[in-house]
């Protein structure tokens, strides 16, 4: 047994040296200092063996953190792109709000300025309808008895000549359009005044135009000759513009003029309109004879 332990010890022997010089050294090298840096040795070489992982960890670490920033970062952008539309979005409507707002403002301007010197008054109303049950040849306005609107009261624009009032309630209005086959007033081509090419315009049924008729062949009309109101109907007032000449039949001696008129007015496209608060002169009514009061009296 003794000579067996002896052997073991033998055998061991220089592992424990080796152990022993390993502690030693592992003893000096932590106690030993970098003249340089003052710094440990083993934590020198620490760190140096170390750097390959940390310098991999640490990149692995900041992609991580990159990837992460520029998601977020791309997430902020999103909703501030979002944001910036919508304002945009905003800002254009109101933007076009404001626009018409102005060109409406513009318009009933007009309506209102365009006949300064007429004894009646007007009354702005807005299209809110058109009745296609007869081919869109009347419409809605907004305006009724509570704005002063009474029937067969004439509606202009400054372009000439819509229509006339053919039904009223409180806060809305029918207008049968001139084109209207039913409707019908009385003009004249070229100056009111100056010329007898007079007649009657009333609804063609084609193409949106007009036709006059009962002017005498003997009459000079041209293409492109304005039309007017002549104020014989009672309804319209004189001098309302009602369209241009567009095509001439011509007349004879005994045949009156095939007359077509455009209208003025752009009547597919009304928006703004006004009602003219127009009544008519009284008709001279002749004075009947007086009976003679001063018969069977004595003298």
């Amino acid at each position: 047994m003794v000579r067996s332990t002896q052997k073991e010890i033998r055998q061991r022997a220089p592992l424990w040296l080796l152990a022993l010089l390993a502690l030693n050294f592992g003893l000096m090298s932590w106690h030993a200092r970098d003249p340089a840096t003052r710094q440990s040795v083993v934590r020198v070489w620490a760190q140096a063996a170390l750097s390959p992982f940390q310098r991999a960890t640490t990149g692995v670490g900041g992609a991580g953190v990159n990837l992460f920033q520029r998601f977020a970062n791309l997430r902020a952008a999103e909703a501030e792109n979002e944001g910036l539309r919508r304002r945009l979005s905003e800002a254009e409507n109101e933007l076009r709000d404001a626009r018409q707002a102005r060109d409406e403002n513009e318009r009933l301007k007009r309506l209102l300025d365009f006949d300064k010197d007429a004894v009646y008054g007007r009354v702005a109303a807005r299209v809110i309808a058109r009745d296609p049950s007869v081919w869109f040849n009347s419409l809605i306005i907004n305006r009724g008895t509570t704005s002063g609107v009474d029937l067969d009261m004439p509606v202009v624009t400054p372009e000439g000549v819509v229509g006339r009032v053919v039904a009223v309630g409180p806060v809305t209005a029918q207008v049968m359009l001139v084109t209207d086959e039913r409707a019908a007033a009385g003009a004249v081509v070229g100056q009111l005044g100056a010329s007898n090419a007079i007649g009657s315009v009333r609804g063609y049924g084609k193409n949106g135009l007009l036709e006059m008729r009962y002017v005498s062949g003997l009459e000079t009309v041209n293409v492109g000759d304005y039309v007017v109101t002549t104020g014989q109907d009672r309804i319209y007032p004189p001098g309302l513009s009602v369209g241009a000449v567009v095509e001439v039949v011509p007349g004879s001696a005994t045949t009156p003029h095939t007359i077509r008129v455009k209208p003025g007015a752009r009547l597919n496209s009304l928006q703004e309109v006004a009602v003219l608060q127009y009544k008519p002169p009284p008709r001279d009514v002749p004075q009947k004879a007086l009976p003679n009061m001063d018969k069977g009296k004595k003298p």
